[in-house]
């Protein structure tokens, strides 16, 4: 069983509650739009650490990061992108790349919508956690916390981090 904490559009900032929020998580997964190095190696030096560069990212984020992460973890095939778009409407990209091999979770954030939905076209679950930044126009800052286990997503977990507005 693996624990993972999932967050996307930090834009520079890190709220200092995402580390007891993922403090029993086992690897930390990023969506994309990381903004300053910094954020990048305080979560590489908290958990084992995973991401994708999103469109705000710099040249040192894009050469650390891909566009495309995919691999396996615990027997569930993972895809996650920056831009990806949602169940029946997938960017174009997305789309013909879901078409050949869609995976079991697909993972995306830039909207900065949290969204947890099937796809049952597809046979995936779509997450998108959100945005934990303060730049943008979301309200609330989002992350998500969940558990992968026999090839199985459980004990999803949202947590709301406190209004866009509010820096703690």
């Amino acid at each position: 069983m693996k624990k993972i904490g999932l967050l996307s559009d930090t834009h520079s900032h890190l709220e200092e509650k995402l580390f007891d929020f993922f403090k029993d998580c086992d690897e930390i997964w990023h969506a994309g739009d990381i903004g300053k190095f910094e954020v990048v190696e305080k979560l590489e030096a908290f958990k084992p650490f995973k991401a994708v560069y999103g469109n705000i990212d710099g040249a040192k984020v894009r050469r650390e990061f891909p566009l495309d992460l995919r691999f396996d973890c615990e027997g569930v095939d993972v895809w996650i992108t920056h831009i990806g778009g949602y169940p029946g409407r997938y960017n174009k990209r997305v789309r013909e790349l879901m078409q050949e091999n869609p995976p079991d979770l697909f993972i995306c954030g830039h909207s900065h919508i949290l969204k947890v939905m099937p796809d049952k076209k597809y046979d995936l679950l779509h997450i998108n956690p959100g945005a934990c930044g303060v730049h943008g126009f979301h309200k609330m800052k989002t992350a998500i916390r969940f558990d992968i286990e026999e090839a199985k997503i459980k004990n999803l977990e949202v947590i709301e981090l406190g209004l866009r507005g509010a820096i703690k």
